[in-house]
């Protein structure tokens, strides 16, 4: 049996962040520029979306297109939006796997009562083409094709936890974005945050982490 760390203590359940987390990141500044760049192309003023995630462009890009152009444009922008978005996804995924271990310690944390969810901003074609074997170790996943809500929305969150019939007190989620840390305070959950990522430590404590290690494989030793 695997020794967990002590930091794990009292909690049954673990939701993982995927890109980052159990996988290499995607390129998602290169993601935005190019989402950034359909719609200012499309007529969108830049302050509309200057400060807002990939998908929020897109969804506020579509909203301003159909209340002061039309709604045909708007679902036009929308649809070519969300389709790259798609294919650099994919992309991406055809040259990607887990991280070394993962798998393994996904396995021994199931071993030891763990329930895992995963919840991710990326589509869930994607994350299964880079960790095909993902239902031999993972419960319940949540990607974003699989939820109206995305984090930085709780709801996210929270819709893994039912499915998997958990609660936030006995739950952490691990990370390696401030969006993963910021999520899981605003539902109580324990903040795991990760280096394998986007972030450093100094953010990630800063968005909520209660403890930074350096990758998801210091969960057990």
């Amino acid at each position: 049996m695997p020794n967990l760390t002590p930091y794990l203590n009292g909690l049954d359940t673990l939701l993982f962040d995927f890109d980052g987390t159990l996988a290499p990141n995607l390129d998602l500044a290169d993601m935005r520029r190019q989402i950034a760049a359909m719609s200012s192309a499309a007529g969108v003023p830049e302050a509309v979306f200057e400060d807002l995630y990939i998908v929020e462009i897109i969804e506020a890009g579509s909203a301003w297109l159909s209340q002061n152009i039309d709604g045909n444009q708007a679902q036009l922008f929308a649809e070519a939006a969300h389709q790259r978005i798609i294919d650099i996804e994919l992309a991406e995924a055809a040259t990607t796997q887990v991280f070394p271990g993962i798998p393994n310690m996904l396995s021994a944390l199931r071993d030891t009562g763990f329930a895992l969810g995963v919840v991710t901003r990326n589509c869930n074609a994607a994350v299964r083409q880079v960790f095909p074997e993902i239902d031999t170790y993972i419960d319940a996943i949540h990607a974003r094709d699989d939820t109206p809500y995305l984090k930085p929305d709780p709801r996210h969150l929270s819709i893994n936890l039912d499915s998997l019939q958990r609660q936030p007190d006995t739950a952490a989620i691990v990370g390696d974005g401030r969006l993963d840390m910021q999520t899981g305070k605003a539902l109580g959950m324990r903040c795991i945050g990760v280096l394998t990522g986007s972030n450093n430590a100094e953010e990630l404590v800063a968005a909520g982490a209660d403890w930074v290690i350096e990758s998801s494989l210091e969960l057990i030793y």
